[in-house]
């Protein structure tokens, strides 16, 4: 078998199970481990799969820039904004993650609601600076410009002075074993440091995450609320989810 016919047969395994196991897929087409190992490798070079120890796991689209991902199920996630934004009660102190889903939800908080956003986000920010009764605090640090969030020391510093109702989460990837994870470390820890400041944490969770993972984890999903998706989840992976104890609204 060609290398190309090996990585279609990966990809193929990867999207009909949602996993692909390095030592069964040796077995079964009769090749040495190391020969998966390395088509792996090569297909999570290209952006295709996340590897993890013993084989690999979908990658998530939502790894890409903030501009890449505003045209990314704009329609999910507007599904997912306005359950979001239904959570949010008159008098709360909220935080919002950065993200094209969490501005998504800042469109959607009601025009009358009094509450307090807390954002790390730039872009949050100005979506809600022309919002007539929503008081807007944030939180400034290096700016990490592919998701336009602040980040760093400053950052993590003052977010361990503020205490929050709710955070919403935003993440690239949810999956049952691999848990809630994104892209990049710093930014990781900084959502972590949201979490760990609130009191409820929503995982805001359109489809197109639903079953992926990138490579650093943000909380377990025992540390989260509840997950909020779209109808158009796959069904597959939102049981999965719900069989590993966590609460899925939509």
């Amino acid at each position: 078998m060609l290398a190309a016919q090996r990585k279609d047969l990966i990809l193929t395994t990867l999207r009909a199970d949602g996993r692909v196991v390095a030592k069964d897929l040796a077995a079964e087409l009769g090749l040495s481990e190391d020969t998966i190992r390395r088509d792996l490798r090569e297909l999570a070079a290209d952006g295709l799969l996340h590897r993890v120890h013993g084989g690999a796991l979908p990658a998530s689209p939502a790894v890409a820039d903030f501009a890449t991902r505003t045209s990314i199920g704009t329609g999910a996630k507007a599904e997912v904004a306005r359950t979001a934004a239904a959570l949010v009660r008159p008098g709360q102190t909220v935080v919002l993650d950065g993200g094209t889903t969490a501005r998504e939800l800042a469109r959607q908080l009601p025009p009358d609601l009094r509450a307090t956003v807390i954002t790390h986000s730039p872009t949050i920010a100005v979506e809600l600076a022309t919002h007539p009764t929503v008081e807007v605090i944030i939180i400034g640090g290096r700016l990490f410009k592919h998701s336009v969030v602040a980040a760093g020391a400053v950052a993590h510093e003052a977010i361990g002075r503020v205490s929050a109702d709710a955070f919403f989460l935003g993440v690239t990837g949810i999956h049952p074993t691999a848990g809630l994870t994104t892209g990049d470390a710093d930014e990781a820890a900084i959502k972590r440091a949201w979490s760990e400041r609130s009191a409820e944490t929503y995982v805001l969770g359109s489809g197109e995450k639903i079953g992926a993972a990138s490579a650093f984890e943000v909380i377990p999903l025992a540390a989260a609320t509840a997950v909020i998706t779209d109808s158009g989840a796959d069904p597959r992976g939102v049981a999965e989810l719900r069989a590993a104890g966590v609460e899925i609204l939509s």
